[in-house]
């Protein structure tokens, strides 16, 4: 019957092809790498001899460090994309959206310039009716997700809680808080220019609001005994941390819980 895709405007059907065969993304000009960041160096080498000449790899995945990983791994030049949406697997062959469904695209210096290679991109997206802007500052936006990564997936993990609960709660929100004055300062020391602390705090209360019915798939991972990909967000900014000699609490308590949680549930790998 096809993929069911479930929305507040939309429960029906969508028929798509699938291939289980790696080599079969030969056939395309555009492929998402979309995988969990602990398989991201598995994936890219499986992908790397297959791909066609002249097409194009987009990191479609959480964390500011996936496109240099991809390039350690196959020399291939991806394409960091930034992307916002909820959705969950409620079923087989079912999909619930949640909230938002907009990207970001952009390059990353030192590299060759991809504007012509970024305006097929959001041109293909926005066919779709998929929002896809091009940003001139793509790092800023891979650290501004980040900051939101970090400041929800991990507590809607280890308290199987929804994103507006976390916000609504004055506890969960101060923990929130205190996470984005940290990140902020790890990505600053890393040379990211980054909005406010206040600016960026507002927009992740803001992103409650806008999925507060979501729950990470941090959280999702974790009820079905799965890897997370908390090392490459709280995680990473506690080594980010610890490299440039700032202290990160908050984050490095959180990756604790959560690494807790995944070794006893025996989704640590």
């Amino acid at each position: 019957d096809g993929l069911y895709l479930e929305r507040k405007d939309f429960q029906e059907f969508v028929r798509l092809g699938a291939e289980t065969e790696i080599g079969r993304v030969g056939g395309a000009t555009i492929v998402l790498l979309s995988v969990k960041t602990v398989d991201t160096e598995t994936a890219a080498a499986a992908i790397a001899p297959h791909l066609r000449e002249g097409a194009l790899l987009v990191s479609f995945q959480n964390g500011v460090d996936n496109v240099e990983r991809i390039r350690r791994a196959t020399g291939i030049f991806a394409i960091p994309a930034v992307v916002y949406v909820a959705v969950a697997m409620s079923g087989p062959g079912r999909v619930k959206h949640d909230g938002r469904g907009d990207l970001v695209v952009g390059e990353l210096p030192p590299g060759i310039p991809r504007r012509e290679d970024l305006g097929r991109i959001a041109r293909l997206f926005d066919a779709a009716h998929v929002s896809c802007r091009i940003s001139n500052d793509i790092a800023a936006e891979l650290w501004t997700k980040l900051v939101m990564n970090c400041a929800y997936n991990a507590i809607s993990a280890a308290a199987q809680s929804r994103y507006g609960a976390i916000k609504n709660n004055p506890l969960s929100r101060g923990v929130v808080e205190e996470l984005i004055r940290e990140v902020v300062l790890v990505g600053r020391a890393s040379g990211v220019s980054l909005p406010s602390v206040e600016q960026l705090v507002e927009a992740t209360l803001k992103l409650g609001d806008a999925m507060a019915n979501a729950t990470s798939s941090m959280a999702q991972d974790l009820a079905r005994g799965n890897p997370t990909e908390i090392d490459s967000l709280n995680g990473y900014v506690v080594q980010r941390g610890k490299e440039l000699g700032i202290a990160t609490p908050v984050n490095r308590t959180l990756h604790a819980l959560v690494k807790l949680v995944e070794d006893c549930n025996g989704g640590g790998r």
